[in-house]
């Protein structure tokens, strides 16, 4: 099973690094606002189902990948070959 697990800050956490891409990007003549930098982490999963997969890929996240505290996360399953 294949899983990616999208993490950026939550909402009101300073985001120095999307500061600095939305200052850029609007230097640059693009209309943006509020952007964020996060991260994307690709795992391949052994487990025998997509729930149990997502449980296992959830308490990464809470242990290691993301900080519960600061930063949300989402998770995409994909079975393998799909």
């Amino acid at each position: 099973m294949k899983a990616t697990v999208l993490v950026r800050p939550k909402g009101g956490i300073l985001d120095p690094q999307g500061e600095a891409v939305e200052r850029s990007l609007r230097q640059l003549g693009f209309a943006v606002g509020d952007a964020r930098v996060g991260r994307v982490i690709d795992l391949e999963v052994d487990a025998p189902s997509a729930a149990e997969a997502r449980v296992q890929v959830e308490r990464m996240c809470e242990r290691l990948l993301a900080n519960p505290l600061i930063e949300s996360y989402e998770i995409e399953l994909q079975e393998q070959g799909a």
